[in-house]
């Protein structure tokens, strides 16, 4: 689930994968803006074929945090 969710920000912030790490914070560390997070959740959403609701959103901050989010939607599935 990790590699697939840093290749989708390596993409989306044009960023080696390798730079990408569970610890990374989305914003501050890789230099995302609100677009960028916008343009990332909407490719999530399309991927993965689920909504992620606003307050999940709000409790983004590392990559390890998006992650962990969608194996939780994936395991209730």
């Amino acid at each position: 689930m990790f590699e697939r969710v840093q290749t989708i920000l390596a993409k989306q912030l044009r960023l080696a994968p390798e730079k990408i790490t569970p610890e990374s914070r989305i914003m501050k560390d890789l230099g995302a803006d609100s677009l960028d997070i916008l343009q990332l959740l909407m490719r999530i959403e399309d991927q993965y074929g689920i909504v992620i609701p606003d307050q999940a959103l709000a409790k983004f901050d590392t990559v390890a945090d998006v992650v962990a989010y969608l194996e939780k939607q994936e395991a209730a599935i």
